[in-house]
Formats: structure tokens, sequence, C-alpha cells
């Protein structure tokens, strides 16, 4: 179970840090954006600061989540990330595979966050 925990979280911190680094670097290519999603990215576009600042958190958290000592915080630094991923493929992109993807990325962080809630306890209460 460890083996699986380990590999899942490296795959799921890779992500985010190639994710993290097309934000500066824009290496991946998109597909034609609809009309309600280039409304969004312009809005995005206006606020100069908001993407590389999203793309650093990936970075970071991903390279946190990967590592078991520093997982519980990587998982708390790209939790609202990935709520904006969830929120915006089901709202806007719909793409059943994007869907999919997003969903299990979620699920995989609400383990993670499950799995450490001892540590969170000081945050909280």
């Amino acid at each position: 179970m460890k083996i699986i925990k380990f590999i899942l979280c490296l795959c799921f911190g890779l992500m985010f840090i190639n994710a993290g680094l097309n934000k500066f670097f824009n290496y991946i290519p998109m597909e034609k954006p609809t009309p309600e999603q280039m409304k969004l990215f312009a809005a995005f576009g206006e606020i100069s600061w908001l993407m590389p600042l999203v793309g650093l958190v990936e970075i970071i958290g991903g390279l946190l989540f990967i590592f078991p000592k520093t997982r519980a915080l990587g998982a708390i630094v790209i939790l609202p990330v990935m709520v904006g991923i969830v929120t915006h493929v089901f709202t806007m992109d719909k793409s059943p595979s994007g869907m999919s993807i997003a969903g299990i990325m979620l699920l995989i962080n609400i383990w993670i966050l499950i799995d450490n809630k001892e540590k969170y306890k000081n945050l909280v209460g």
C-alpha cells in the first residue's frame, strides 16, 4: 500500500509541476477554447500576476506532495487550485476525459488530506 501511495503521489505531484511549468513556458498545446472560456482567459489576462502565481503554487505544491515528510502541507497548498480546476472542468469544459482526470485528482488529494488529518488538528482546533 505504501508503494501505491507513493506512486500515486509522485504522479499527482508531477502533473502539477508540469501544469505549473506550462504556465511559464507554454509548451502544451491547447484545444480551441469556447467563447465562454475566451472571456474567462481574457479576464485572467487582465490580472497579469494571477497565472504566474497559480503556476508557482502548482510547482511548490507538486514538489511538496511528492515527498512523504511534506505531503500533508502539499495537499493543503494544492487544495484551492484543485477546487478551481474541478469547478472549471465541471462547469465550463465538460469534457469526459477532463472530468475523469479532475475527479481522480480530487479524490487523491482528499485521500491524502484524510490520511494526514492528525497533522491538521492544531490548525483547526
